[in-house]
Protein backbone atom coordinates (compact mmCIF):
# COMPACT_ATOMS: atom_id res chain seq x y z
CA UNK A 1 0.00 0.00 0.00
CA UNK A 2 1.37 3.41 -0.94
CA UNK A 3 2.00 6.28 1.43
CA UNK A 4 0.33 9.67 1.40
CA UNK A 5 2.12 12.43 -0.48
CA UNK A 6 3.29 15.57 1.30
CA UNK A 7 0.51 17.66 -0.24
CA UNK A 8 -2.05 15.14 1.03
CA UNK A 9 -0.68 15.35 4.56
CA UNK A 10 -0.57 19.14 4.37
CA UNK A 11 -4.15 19.34 3.15
CA UNK A 12 -5.35 17.23 6.06
CA UNK A 13 -4.58 20.19 8.34
CA UNK A 14 -2.50 18.58 11.07
CA UNK A 15 -0.49 20.84 13.46
CA UNK A 16 2.73 19.80 11.69
CA UNK A 17 1.88 22.04 8.74
CA UNK A 18 0.11 24.93 10.50
CA UNK A 19 1.85 28.24 11.09
CA UNK A 20 2.60 28.69 14.83
CA UNK A 21 0.83 32.06 14.93
CA UNK A 22 0.43 31.85 18.72
CA UNK A 23 4.17 32.64 18.91
CA UNK A 24 3.94 35.72 16.68
CA UNK A 25 3.86 39.23 18.10
CA UNK A 26 0.80 40.16 16.05
CA UNK A 27 -0.33 41.48 12.68
CA UNK A 28 1.76 44.27 11.14
CA UNK A 29 -0.50 46.74 9.33
CA UNK A 30 -1.76 50.33 9.31
CA UNK A 31 -4.16 51.76 11.86
CA UNK A 32 -7.49 53.18 10.77
CA UNK A 33 -7.71 56.93 10.41
CA UNK A 34 -10.32 59.50 9.46
CA UNK A 35 -10.08 61.32 6.16
CA UNK A 36 -8.37 64.69 6.39
CA UNK A 37 -6.90 64.11 9.86
CA UNK A 38 -3.22 63.35 10.44
CA UNK A 39 -2.32 60.92 13.21
CA UNK A 40 1.03 60.85 15.01
CA UNK A 41 2.57 57.76 16.59
CA UNK A 42 5.44 57.20 19.03
CA UNK A 43 7.83 54.27 18.51
CA UNK A 44 7.88 52.57 21.90
CA UNK A 45 9.96 49.53 20.98
CA UNK A 46 11.51 47.57 18.11
CA UNK A 47 10.90 43.83 18.43
CA UNK A 48 11.74 40.58 16.64
CA UNK A 49 8.93 38.34 15.42
CA UNK A 50 9.54 34.83 14.10
CA UNK A 51 6.65 35.27 11.67
CA UNK A 52 8.24 38.29 9.95
CA UNK A 53 11.61 38.62 8.25
CA UNK A 54 11.88 42.31 9.16
CA UNK A 55 12.06 43.90 12.63
CA UNK A 56 8.75 45.34 13.81
CA UNK A 57 8.22 48.68 15.54
CA UNK A 58 5.61 48.95 18.27
CA UNK A 59 3.54 52.10 17.74
CA UNK A 60 1.35 54.08 20.12
CA UNK A 61 -0.94 56.36 18.12
CA UNK A 62 -2.23 59.73 19.28
CA UNK A 63 -5.82 58.41 19.27
CA UNK A 64 -4.89 55.82 21.90
CA UNK A 65 -4.55 52.79 19.62
CA UNK A 66 -1.46 50.60 19.46
CA UNK A 67 -0.10 48.58 16.55
CA UNK A 68 2.83 46.94 14.80
CA UNK A 69 4.52 47.87 11.55
CA UNK A 70 7.68 46.91 9.68
CA UNK A 71 10.49 49.23 10.75
CA UNK A 72 12.27 51.29 8.06
CA UNK A 73 16.04 51.69 7.88
CA UNK A 74 17.40 54.37 10.22
CA UNK A 75 14.48 54.41 12.68
CA UNK A 76 14.99 54.11 16.44
CA UNK A 77 13.01 53.94 19.66
CA UNK A 78 11.69 57.36 20.67
CA UNK A 79 11.19 58.63 17.11
CA UNK A 80 7.80 59.78 15.89
CA UNK A 81 6.02 59.02 12.65
CA UNK A 82 2.86 60.46 11.12
CA UNK A 83 0.00 59.13 9.03
CA UNK A 84 -2.05 61.41 6.80
CA UNK A 85 -2.15 63.28 3.50
CA UNK A 86 -0.39 66.63 3.95
CA UNK A 87 2.54 65.57 6.12
CA UNK A 88 6.33 65.63 5.82
CA UNK A 89 7.94 63.29 3.33
CA UNK A 90 10.34 61.43 5.63
CA UNK A 91 11.21 57.81 6.32
CA UNK A 92 8.53 56.02 8.31
CA UNK A 93 5.63 58.34 7.48
CA UNK A 94 2.48 56.85 5.96
CA UNK A 95 0.81 58.65 3.04
CA UNK A 96 -1.55 57.87 0.13
CA UNK A 97 0.29 57.05 -3.08
CA UNK A 98 -1.02 60.19 -4.77
CA UNK A 99 0.87 62.33 -2.23
CA UNK A 100 4.22 60.53 -2.68
CA UNK A 101 6.56 61.78 -5.44
CA UNK A 102 7.82 59.51 -8.19
CA UNK A 103 11.05 57.60 -7.53
CA UNK A 104 10.80 57.69 -3.72
CA UNK A 105 11.26 54.25 -2.06
CA UNK A 106 8.10 52.92 -0.41
CA UNK A 107 6.91 49.69 1.21
CA UNK A 108 3.85 48.00 2.76
CA UNK A 109 1.55 49.10 -0.07
CA UNK A 110 -2.18 48.54 0.25
CA UNK A 111 -3.91 46.43 -2.40
CA UNK A 112 -7.21 48.21 -1.66
CA UNK A 113 -7.56 51.47 0.29
CA UNK A 114 -7.87 50.66 3.99
CA UNK A 115 -6.72 47.02 3.99
CA UNK A 116 -3.60 47.76 6.06
CA UNK A 117 -0.87 46.87 3.55
CA UNK A 118 -0.26 43.77 1.43
CA UNK A 119 2.74 44.33 -0.87
CA UNK A 120 6.51 44.83 -0.26
CA UNK A 121 6.81 43.79 3.39
CA UNK A 122 9.95 41.62 3.51
CA UNK A 123 13.24 42.80 4.99
CA UNK A 124 15.26 45.07 2.69
CA UNK A 125 12.41 45.42 0.18
CA UNK A 126 11.17 48.64 -1.41
CA UNK A 127 9.16 49.72 -4.43
CA UNK A 128 9.06 52.89 -6.54
CA UNK A 129 6.30 54.94 -8.13
CA UNK A 130 6.87 54.98 -11.89
CA UNK A 131 3.90 56.85 -13.34
CA UNK A 132 0.92 58.81 -12.00
CA UNK A 133 -2.32 58.83 -13.97
CA UNK A 134 -5.68 60.49 -13.41
CA UNK A 135 -7.29 57.56 -11.61
CA UNK A 136 -4.41 55.19 -10.79
CA UNK A 137 -0.68 54.86 -10.14
CA UNK A 138 1.87 52.44 -11.59
CA UNK A 139 4.37 51.06 -9.06
CA UNK A 140 7.47 48.99 -9.78
CA UNK A 141 7.74 46.15 -7.27
CA UNK A 142 11.04 44.55 -6.10
CA UNK A 143 10.53 41.81 -8.71
CA UNK A 144 10.62 44.53 -11.43
CA UNK A 145 6.97 43.77 -12.16
CA UNK A 146 4.78 46.85 -12.57
CA UNK A 147 1.39 46.91 -10.88
CA UNK A 148 -1.48 49.39 -10.93
CA UNK A 149 -2.78 50.74 -7.60
CA UNK A 150 -5.53 53.11 -6.54
CA UNK A 151 -4.60 56.71 -5.76
CA UNK A 152 -5.90 56.32 -2.20
CA UNK A 153 -3.81 53.23 -1.32
CA UNK A 154 -1.39 54.04 1.48
CA UNK A 155 2.29 53.16 1.76
CA UNK A 156 5.25 53.80 4.06
CA UNK A 157 8.14 55.94 2.89
CA UNK A 158 11.53 54.25 3.17
CA UNK A 159 13.20 50.84 2.86
CA UNK A 160 12.29 47.94 5.14
CA UNK A 161 15.02 47.33 7.73
CA UNK A 162 17.03 44.11 7.84
CA UNK A 163 18.38 44.21 4.29
CA UNK A 164 21.50 42.24 5.30
CA UNK A 165 19.52 39.20 6.45
CA UNK A 166 20.30 37.16 3.35
CA UNK A 167 24.00 38.09 3.32
CA UNK A 168 24.86 35.97 6.37
CA UNK A 169 25.22 32.29 5.37
CA UNK A 170 23.62 29.53 7.43
CA UNK A 171 26.91 27.53 7.35
CA UNK A 172 25.36 24.50 9.06
CA UNK A 173 22.31 22.39 8.36
CA UNK A 174 21.36 22.73 12.01
CA UNK A 175 21.00 26.51 11.72
CA UNK A 176 18.76 26.07 8.70
CA UNK A 177 16.73 23.47 10.60
CA UNK A 178 15.92 25.82 13.47
CA UNK A 179 15.18 28.73 11.14
CA UNK A 180 12.62 26.63 9.28
CA UNK A 181 11.23 25.17 12.50
CA UNK A 182 10.40 28.68 13.77
CA UNK A 183 7.80 28.99 10.99
CA UNK A 184 6.90 25.27 11.01
CA UNK A 185 8.17 24.81 7.46
CA UNK A 186 8.90 21.30 6.20
CA UNK A 187 12.66 20.91 5.72
CA UNK A 188 14.68 19.34 4.18
CA UNK A 189 12.64 18.87 1.01
CA UNK A 190 13.21 15.51 -0.65
CA UNK A 191 12.61 15.21 -4.38
CA UNK A 192 10.14 12.61 -5.59
CA UNK A 193 12.76 10.84 -7.72
CA UNK A 194 14.88 10.21 -4.61
CA UNK A 195 12.03 8.46 -2.76
CA UNK A 196 11.05 4.81 -2.78
CA UNK A 197 8.36 3.75 -5.19
CA UNK A 198 5.95 3.29 -2.26
CA UNK A 199 6.30 6.95 -1.27
CA UNK A 200 5.90 8.79 -4.58
CA UNK A 201 4.82 8.10 -8.17
CA UNK A 202 8.26 9.27 -9.34
CA UNK A 203 10.12 7.07 -6.83
CA UNK A 204 11.92 3.79 -7.23
CA UNK A 205 15.04 2.62 -9.01
CA UNK A 206 13.53 3.28 -12.43
CA UNK A 207 12.59 6.86 -11.56
CA UNK A 208 15.81 8.26 -13.04
CA UNK A 209 15.22 6.56 -16.39
CA UNK A 210 14.36 8.82 -19.28
CA UNK A 211 11.05 8.56 -21.04
CA UNK A 212 8.81 8.42 -17.96
CA UNK A 213 6.16 11.16 -18.32
CA UNK A 214 5.91 13.83 -15.60
CA UNK A 215 2.51 15.11 -16.72
CA UNK A 216 -0.63 14.42 -14.75
CA UNK A 217 -4.30 14.77 -15.62
CA UNK A 218 -6.40 17.50 -14.08
CA UNK A 219 -8.82 14.80 -12.92
CA UNK A 220 -6.20 12.44 -11.48
CA UNK A 221 -6.75 11.24 -7.89
CA UNK A 222 -4.74 13.00 -5.14
CA UNK A 223 -2.13 10.24 -4.84
CA UNK A 224 -1.28 10.46 -8.55
CA UNK A 225 -1.62 14.21 -9.09
CA UNK A 226 2.08 15.19 -9.09
CA UNK A 227 4.50 16.76 -11.54
CA UNK A 228 3.15 18.99 -14.30
CA UNK A 229 -0.60 19.27 -13.77
CA UNK A 230 -2.45 19.41 -17.11
CA UNK A 231 0.33 21.37 -18.88
CA UNK A 232 -0.41 23.27 -22.08
CA UNK A 233 2.99 22.27 -23.40
CA UNK A 234 6.23 20.64 -22.22
CA UNK A 235 9.83 20.67 -23.31
CA UNK A 236 12.12 23.51 -24.24
CA UNK A 237 10.77 26.73 -25.67
CA UNK A 238 11.94 27.93 -29.03
CA UNK A 239 14.09 31.03 -28.95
Amino acid sequence: MGKNLIQQKRGKGSPRYRAPSFRYKGTANFARYEEGKAIAADITDIVHCSGHSAPLMELKYSNGETGLLQAPEGIKVGDKIEMGKDIELKSGNILPLKNIPEGMPIYNIEAQPGDGGKFVRASGAFAKIITKMEDSIIVELPSSKRKIFSLECRAVIGIVAGSGRTEKPFLKAGNKFYAMKAKNKLWPIVSGTSMNSVSHPFGGSSSHAKGIPTQSSRNAPPGRKVGKIAPKRTGRHKR
